[in-house]
């Protein structure tokens, strides 16, 4: 599959994101203490990351139908998502094709631990720069504002392992700009990325490292 820039998240809800008020509030130490992906990012303070990550199905329902048809996944097909959070995405999922092979991974030993039940025997810590799983190991593999949280190496070594495992097809977002007012917007924004490139760049950046699948952006 050759490399395409397609928005599969176009249901997502759209957040009314103030970026005024969150860089008012935001210092170092916030990002200091987001980039530990612990309680304070997921469920702590607005200033540190989401300030309640809670399951609402509104969210990925609609997405998941998206994955579904663009990817025709069916009971045979197997999944994964790298950096999975509580797993809500592939609960979704797992729920709209009922049947299918699923498994996610993140750094994040609190956002596992605190994972949907149902889906949590699916789902384990690790790190996107080192994928635990066989070569083409999954139909799909998709990382969804993940790969970005990494430096510019480990970014590259995730990329190139997102393409180790997969069979055919993966699907990435990440924090770029394509103007300078959304570059400024974007660092203004941001709390957690390491690696933010506009969108030429992480094109490049993708035939550098050899990634042969689809990708897209995310831009406050």
């Amino acid at each position: 599959m050759n490399t395409k820039e397609i928005d599969l998240l176009f249901d997502y809800p759209k957040a009314n994101r103030n970026v005024k008020e969150r860089v008012g509030k935001k210092t170092d130490e916030d990002r200091l203490i987001a980039r530990k992906f612990d309680f304070d990012y997921f469920d702590g303070s607005r200033a540190h990351g989401y300030g309640g990550y809670k399951y609402n199905s509104k969210f990925w329902g609609p997405v998941v139908k998206t994955f579904k048809n663009h990817w025709k996944l069916n009971q045979n097909s197997s999944f994964l998502d790298v950096g999975c959070g509580k797993g809500f995405t592939l609960f979704d999922l797992s729920k709209e094709v009922p049947g299918i092979k699923v498994k996610g991974i993140d750094i994040s030993k609190y956002a596992i631990e605190n994972s949907i039940e149902e889906i949590k025997d699916d789902l384990l810590v690790g790190n996107a720069k080192k994928l635990p799983f066989e070569d083409n190991s999954f139909d799909v593999v998709i990382s969804i504002n993940t790969i970005h949280n990494l430096d510019i190496d480990d970014c590259a070594s995730a990329i190139k392992e997102i393409e180790r495992v997969k069979k055919n097809n993966s699907y990435i977002i990440v924090d770029a700009y394509r103007t300078s007012e959304e570059k400024q917007r974007m660092y203004d924004w941001n709390l957690t990325a390491k690696t933010i490139m506009s969108a030429d760049e992480w094109i490049n950046f993708f035939k550098k490292n050899n990634y042969t699948g689809e990708y897209y952006w995310f831009i406050p």
